[in-house]
């Protein structure tokens, strides 16, 4: 029995051969995660040309590394020269280049915009592919619009709310390290430097330096579900939530994001029912259909707001 999903692995070839010489979306290969292959749970092949990374939540079987390998051999003899094996059940989420070598500009792609990778001793490597429908939602949305971008890690978000015409956009995160990162995304991208502004802020203790440049059109939460010592969503999501009618008073459009299995889709509602009740709930984002799973009220939440003007 195959651990991957064939299907999948053929739509990639087939997507390469209708268009031979166009540069490749990345994608998820598999998500075993989702628990919709019983068994392989613990699984995950993501493709990043010219890289597949394998990542094992848990310790893998003995030949189911050489039996991926296998299976990935298609696409090696095609698409990517390098395979790098991610292990999240050890300390330090180690990894290792069991084939190939790793490029030194190694990036994510996504149409004509790409995003910087790195693993240096880190689980993430700078680009949420799950994240899709949340960047196609503001795509739609920023032209024109200024931005605020809470939790902006790698600045992903601002870079395709700035290729999309987005007046401004302004990314906070406390890591000096992720804005560096994010900054590098917009420059390997050719984006005008002054539609983009980066705010080394620890967010919930820095409310007047993030609404100084504001009033903003949209704004993003993207919180980490739990981030010792900095936010854990259970206590600290609603006070992301009540700074909305200041950060915007003008109103304007809230994608509200929730990473957090635990946590169930109503626990956004109930925060904005209580802290922000002039709110009106439009939608879930679907989920991106590289992510299957199980149960769908454990996935990644994206949820849009209407907020109107005070």
């Amino acid at each position: 029995m195959n651990l991957l999903d064939s299907q999948r692995v053929q739509a990639l070839l087939d997507r390469a051969g209708a268009e031979p010489q166009a540069p490749l979306d990345s994608c998820r290969l598999f998500h075993g995660r989702g628990q919709c292959y019983p068994g392989r749970e613990h699984i995950v092949v993501d493709f990043f040309a010219p890289v597949i990374l394998i990542t094992f939540f848990a310790e893998p079987h003995p030949d189911e590394l050489p039996q991926l390998l296998d299976e990935v051999a298609p696409i090696m003899a095609e698409l990517a020269d390098t395979v790098v094996v991610q292990r999240r059940y050890l300390a330090g989420s180690p990894n290792e280049v069991v084939k190939g070598q790793l490029p030194e500009d190694w990036r994510a792609r996504r149409g004509n915009i790409t995003f910087g990778l790195s693993l240096q001793g880190q689980q993430n490597l700078g680009y949420f592919l799950d994240m899709e429908p949340g960047r196609r939602w503001l795509e739609r949305g920023a032209p024109g619009k200024k931005v605020l971008n809470l939790f902006a890690y790698t600045c992903a978000l601002s870079v395709v709310a700035v290729a999309a015409g987005a007046r401004q956009v302004v990314n906070v995160d406390m890591s000096k390290q992720a804005l560096a990162r994010g900054r590098r995304n917009h420059q390997i991208n050719g984006l005008d430097k002054r539609a983009s502004g980066f705010l080394p802020e620890q967010i919930l203790k820095s409310w007047s330096r993030v609404k100084k440049p504001g009033p903003y059109d949209v704004v993003i939460l993207d919180p980490p579900s739990f981030q010792k010592g900095s936010f854990v969503a259970s206590r600290d999501y609603a006070k992301l939530i009540k700074r909305l009618p200041e950060l915007m008073p003008g109103g304007g459009e809230v994608l509200a994001c929730l990473n957090a299995p635990e946590l169930p889709e109503d626990f956004l509602s109930e925060l904005f029912s209580e802290y922000c009740p002039g709110a009106a709930f439009v939608e879930r984002l679907a989920p991106c259909d590289d992510f299957p799973d199980k149960y769908p009220d454990r996935q990644l939440k994206l949820t849009h707001w209407h907020l109107p003007a005070a």
